[in-house]
């Protein structure tokens, strides 16, 4: 009993900034959520309006539109990173020359801060300055303008992304890949079976939390990217690369319009975790029935 007081009087100073710096402010969201909450408006204050915030959403295409947009380069992202990072996961598990320098500078982009990120790829991007305009022209003949060709803007925006958090991926994943054990996948390959069918059916049902709870901070992740977005491009060229958290900035900073912030806010964390609950079922599924075969 002793010892249960002296924890929980060891914890109560953490639980009570925790309390003040992330529960507090969330119902505050939740309540803010509920009003019509404009500092320009005619009418100041707080006006209650129901659920009509999360009505106005449904119908709101820029809401939608940059939704739609975010989910893609989720997707996108996502999906390379894990191709990437499990790749060289796998690489670094061997013996080469040069491994241990090749690891530090692979993990370099982590140890950079998201707005140092937009900033040096905005740099790069510069027409008639940056890198990759001018190699581009120079060996393919593209003309490369962020700033007035969507596809462009949005691809670069995956790229930079890509390069900033694969070393994350590949850590993780790499961590994962030293914890299973050696002795069933060397006696799969004595009993007869390709490196394929070891990797699909032993080496990635081992590697399924870890790939799980990596997907998971991935799409927590893309799915509220500002800084670097922000830093490169703005948001544009016009909406291209205007995703929800660049979305949300503007409804609440430039427009002032903090109800329906707050309740675009939510709606988007609720979006998370029905995404994230889902892809856990659909990874879970598919391990069982990877499983039973």
């Amino acid at each position: 009993m002793k010892s249960t007081r002296t924890g929980w009087g060891l914890l109560t100073p953490t639980l009570i900034i925790l309390g003040i710096t992330g529960i507090l402010p969330f119902i505050y969201v939740i309540y803010v959520g509920f009003f019509d909450w404009n500092v320009f408006a005619a009418q100041k204050g707080l006006h209650f309006t129901w659920a009509n915030n999360y009505r106005r959403l449904v119908f709101d295409p820029d809401f939608l539109g940059a939704l739609w947009r975010t989910l893609l380069f989720t997707f996108w992202t996502v999906t390379s990173e894990l191709i990437l990072g499990f790749a060289l996961a796998q690489s670094l598990t061997r013996e080469f020359p040069g491994k241990g320098f090749f690891r530090t500078v692979h993990a370099l982009p982590l140890m950079v801060a998201p707005i140092a990120v937009g900033a040096t790829w905005r740099l790069l991007t510069i027409p008639g300055l940056g890198l990759l305009p001018t190699y581009l022209n120079w060996w393919f003949g593209i003309d490369y303008r962020i700033g007035n060709f969507a596809n462009q803007a949005f691809l670069t925006v995956i790229l930079m992304d890509i390069w900033h958090w694969t070393p994350f991926v590949t850590l993780t994943l790499l961590a994962g890949l030293t914890t299973i054990p050696k002795e069933p996948l060397e006696q799969a390959l004595v009993d007869g079976a390709n490196r394929w069918q070891v990797f699909r059916y032993l080496t990635i049902p081992m590697m399924m939390p870890v790939i799980l709870t990596t997907v998971f901070i991935r799409i927590m992740d893309a799915l509220r990217i500002v800084d670097e977005v922000w830093m490169l491009t703005g948001g544009g060229p016009g909406d291209a690369t205007r995703f929800i958290g660049l979305h949300i900035w503007r409804v609440v900073f430039p427009k002032t319009d903090y109800g329906y912030g707050s309740a675009t806010s939510l709606l988007t964390l609720y979006f998370t975790l029905v995404l994230c609950w889902l892809l856990f079922i659909a990874i879970g599924q598919n391990s069982k029935q990877g499983n039973s075969s």
